[in-house]
């Protein structure tokens, strides 16, 4: 029991330091990955599987109470250490946190750094499926852009598309839960989505991912940035060139930017999720009771109408149709940080009744709002929905509300944005200073100013909210939630089917005994008949996942020129499209 103690002191030691030791540790170990053989990693994972069954597994790592993980991760505050655990103790273990940076091959068993680190890393995992339901939720939950979709859509292609999205979503959730069950370990731990990427495909493949990740997280500032300076152009009612209330929000999101550590903005992200489900309240009693904004909708005054499916006759509809679909995609767009998750619980094999819970109350709270919302607007929904409240007290009062919480976003965004693009490229490439150094902080801030300026340039060069949420969600969300996982576990069972043919794996000389390689046409035979029903199955689904996104990009871009060639909308405009 005394060892536990100490293994618990010296975790809380590590966590205090905002898990400095152990991000550094990840960081210099991940290169080591791609060295090891995937015998090894599935080997490692089946015995953490098996340790976490077991009793002791959950005495020497208890379950912490979901408010004690909300108290943690979205108020910024350090892990409770055990009341019982006394300073002797934590002499037992002792934490070496130097590493020579020019060894890049060290022996990850052998090390004792290695091993404490596994101890700490272990006392680390304790949420639970319930803690995982909660913070998917708050992750995904902001449906302003279902009343569109449903508006362009009608009721019964909205409610059917927002269910068969929500079907697959969950399905790609279940794969990368089975990903990460089958190859994380506290030997070789899982801490991202590219992570995973790397052992079943390689460095250079990751790489890539990483790449669309950025643009990703800069692209969803832009969208942000964007969509407060249309808010403010209606609490100003028009007042002001539209593109310098853009700029307004670009510069406030570099002050904001200029916080590094993610625990400072635990608070505000807690804060935030509670002004956006005000919002979502407020706008539905508002358009129950008020007449649509026919000026923000860019329409004359007329009845409403609702229709049970729109006919999407002529290509301008169609088009809309298929933008609607891109912006439902928005709704399942948390696939990308499911392994965060899955890697602070402390039994993984429980996430996915978190995760199916989860997206069973998403896909209600999107689809009732969607349906509402277009039941009292009809075809003068604006996206984002707010924005069509016509009483302007209520209208200004959710934009502001939207606007704080909205940079808020855009802060965490582009704080992990930068981090990824850092700690992947710079530093590799240009050998930059660690982040917390003071030369590292010069660079941290010099980033954040050219991060925040880009997403200005990409939206104001494109200023309709609702082409641009499509964008996003054909080039980068739909490929982390439906085209990706497809494929990662296509290229994970093929490669686990032909181990069945080779040699047993000898675990204390690490040595895999293979009968042929990758080279060989045998083992790709032999892997893909272990299964083939299913790796069929997954490649169809990578293909279609991989066409819907291509038809969503040249959507988008249709749906670009058009508004261009049309005179509709110009970039770096002074006129407002709301106001």
């Amino acid at each position: 029991m005394s060892d536990i103690k100490a293994i618990r002191s010296a975790a809380s030691a590590v966590v205090s330091e905002n898990g400095r030791v152990l991000e550094k540790f990840a960081n210099q170990d991940r290169k080591d990955y791609y060295h090891i053989s995937l015998e090894e990693m599935v080997y490692e994972a089946k015995l953490q599987r098996e340790l976490e069954k077991s009793e002791d597994w959950g005495e020497a790592a208890p379950s912490v109470p979901m408010l004690e993980l909300i108290r943690v991760k979205f108020f910024g505050k350090s892990p409770r250490s055990s009341g019982s655990v006394s300073n002797s103790n934590s002499a037992d273990v002792v934490v070496d946190t130097k590493q020579d940076s020019s060894e890049g091959d060290y022996d990850l068993v052998s090390e004792p750094l290695n091993k404490s680190l596994e101890n700490a890393n272990r006392m680390v995992r304790t949420a639970s499926w319930g803690s995982v339901f909660y913070l998917i939720t708050t992750d995904i939950l902001g449906p302003t852009s279902a009343p569109y979709a449903v508006a362009q859509l009608g009721y019964v292609p909205g409610s059917l598309i927002y269910l068969l999205f929500g079907m697959a979503a969950a399905y790609t959730g279940y794969l990368l839960w089975d990903q990460f069950l089958k190859l994380d370990s506290q030997k070789y731990p899982l801490q991202s989505f590219g992570d995973v990427v790397g052992r079943i495909y390689g460095k250079y493949t990751r790489y890539g991912v990483d790449c669309l990740q950025i643009i990703q997280l800069l692209f969803n500032v832009a969208v942000i940035i964007l969509g407060n300076g249309q808010g403010l152009s209606e609490v100003t009612k028009g007042k002001g060139c539209y593109t310098v209330l853009i700029l307004v929000w670009a510069i406030l999101g570099m002050i904001v930017g200029q916080i590094k550590s993610l625990q400072k903005f635990g608070f505000l992200a807690n804060l935030a999720i509670w002004m956006n489900v005000f919002v979502i309240i407020a706008t539905m009693a508002c358009v129950s009771n008020e007449l649509p904004d026919y000026t923000a909708a860019g329409m004359t005054a007329a009845p409403v109408v609702t229709q049970a499916v729109i006919s999407g006759a002529g290509s301008t509809s169609f088009q809309n149709q298929l933008s609607a679909c891109m912006n439902i995609v928005y709704a399942y767009g948390g696939a990308m940080v499911f392994i965060e998750f899955m890697s602070e619980m402390k039994r993984p094999r429980d996430f996915i009744k978190g995760m199916a819970c989860a997206q069973l109350f998403i896909f209600t709270c999107y689809l009732l709002f969607g349906l509402i919302v277009y039941h009292y607007q009809g075809q003068f929904v604006v996206n984002p929905a707010n924005q069509g409240i016509s009483h302007y007290g209520w209208q200004t009062a959710t934009n502001i509300i939207s606007l704080l919480s909205a940079i808020i976003a855009g802060g965490l965004y582009g704080n992990v944005g930068i981090k990824v693009f850092y700690t992947s490229f710079i530093q590799k490439i240009m050998n930059a200073p660690d982040l917390h150094t003071k030369k590292g902080r010069v660079v941290w801030t010099i980033l954040v100013i050219l991060y925040w300026g880009l997403a200005f340039v990409v939206a104001s060069a494109i200023p309709e909210f609702s082409y641009l949420t499509s964008l996003v969600g054909s080039v980068c969300i739909l490929q982390f939630t439906y085209t990706f996982p497809p494929i990662m576990q296509f290229g994970l069972d093929l490669q686990i089917a032909a181990m069945q043919g080779d040699g047993p794996y000898d675990p204390v000389n690490k040595v895999a005994n293979r009968v042929d390689s990758w080279k060989n046409l045998s083992r790709w035979v032999r892997a893909y008949k272990v299964n083939w029903l299913r790796n069929t199955f997954h490649i169809m689904f990578f293909l279609a996942s991989l066409a819907t996104a291509g038809l969503g990009i040249y959507t988008s871009g249709e749906e670009f020129a058009s508004s261009f060639a049309d005179g509709v909308t110009t970039s770096f405009t002074c006129v407002s499209p709301v106001a």
